[in-house]
């Protein structure tokens, strides 16, 4: 899930240089109805267009929203949509199965908050789905379902708050399922260690010409192509400028720099008050569902108690890197499958997501 990085150092001089209006006629100010409509509050009785739009508001790498949803009357089907793989940084689809995983735990906290209990089954044949069945029961709703509209992937500096101790039992206990181990460190000379993890997977990333490409194909540069397209790493949820988009593709080609992300990620991950690393039982789709699960829980509570997150994936997607990074966590072979720093800071701007329409295939 690759929302996580600061991936533009784009020039602000570069985009100061030509008229906004070659963006496009779409404001900033645009931008935030249009992200406001797509999190707007579910109707008294949220039928099962409602559920999906809530769904959709959880993580995914490069913002593809790699889902589709289907309707079985008294459930619904979430299955892969592989059009929307990224092939390169998540070659074995460990990434969108943990996607399907996020967009499931939102569902079923939404649904259970309006009075459909849901329960949840993962089908490994074929492409591989999730099933839920929702029920009929009173409504519950609760801190993490009023979050969901709320939640975001935060990629900015945060203010080195340290998070209290009660807040990260919060943060445990709810992210708590089973097949799932999570671990967090606080201590700075731990976060030191992941740091380097980090930086080491980075540099390795950034200089593969072919997970740049990759990258370059999902990001948006300005507000008008982020809304059109529905998808996609909007620049301006980095905080970095507006600019139309063949000088933002120029701008990546020479911005986009190994020191350049490096001296990022340092500020960030210096900047969190501690790292989490979600492990599956596991190695395999259904478990990946579940760590979606439990990090959409941890992140939803993280929202609801004011703290920011990030995911800072690096070293568990560079083979040469997850495994010496398996064994400093004490995990053996393991594969650790989340790395996510969390703190305090700012809210930054909030992703698109596609219609509903466009997510929703036949039963």
């Amino acid at each position: 899930m690759h929302d996580r990085r600061t991936f533009l150092s784009l020039s602000a001089a570069a985009a100061a240089s030509v008229p906004l209006a070659g963006c496009g006629t779409l404001d900033k100010d645009g931008y935030d109805r249009a992200a406001a409509r797509i999190r707007a509050p579910l109707p008294e009785t949220p039928g099962f267009a409602s559920l999906v739009r809530f769904a959709t508001l959880a993580p995914n790498g490069h913002n593809t929203q790699p889902w589709t949803f289907s309707d079985h009357g008294t459930g619904v089907g979430i299955h892969p949509d592989v059009s929307r793989r990224t092939p390169v940084v998540d070659p074995d689809d460990h990434h969108l199965f943990v996607s399907l995983g996020c967009a499931a735990e939102n569902l079923m906290i939404a649904a259970g908050a309006n009075g459909r209990p849901a329960a949840m089954a993962f089908d490994p044949v074929g492409e591989g789905r999730i099933a839920i069945d929702l029920g009929r029961g009173p409504p519950r709703a609760d801190a993490l379902f009023r979050a969901i509209p709320a939640r975001q992937s935060t990629r900015s500096v945060y203010d080195g708050r340290a998070v209290s101790p009660a807040e990260l039992n919060a943060l445990a206990s709810v992210a708590q399922i089973d097949g799932v181990r999570l671990v967090m460190f606080t201590d700075p000379r731990q976060r030191e260690s992941v740091l380097d993890f980090v930086i080491r997977a980075n540099t390795l990333q950034v200089g593969d010409p072919a997970f740049v490409k990759e990258l370059r194909q999902w990001v948006r540069f300005n507000p008008e192509q982020a809304v059109t397209t529905g998808d996609g790493l909007y620049s301006g949820c980095t905080g970095h400028p507006a600019m139309p988009s063949w000088i933002g593709e120029r701008a990546f080609g020479l911005a986009f720099t190994k020191d350049g992300e490096n001296a990022t990620l340092t500020k960030q991950i210096r900047s969190s008050a501690g790292i989490a690393v979600f492990t599956g039982d596991k190695e395999d789709k259904d478990h990946w569902v579940r760590v979606g699960r439990s990090f959409q829980r941890f992140a939803l509570m993280a929202t609801a108690l004011g703290l920011r997150h990030a995911l800072i994936n690096q070293p568990v997607e560079s083979p040469l890197v997850r495994a010496e990074f398996s064994r400093w966590l004490g995990i053996g072979a393991a594969r650790p499958d989340l790395c996510v720093r969390f703190g305090h800071g700012p809210t930054m701007p909030m992703s698109m997501r596609r219609p509903v329409a466009d997510v929703v295939r036949a039963a």
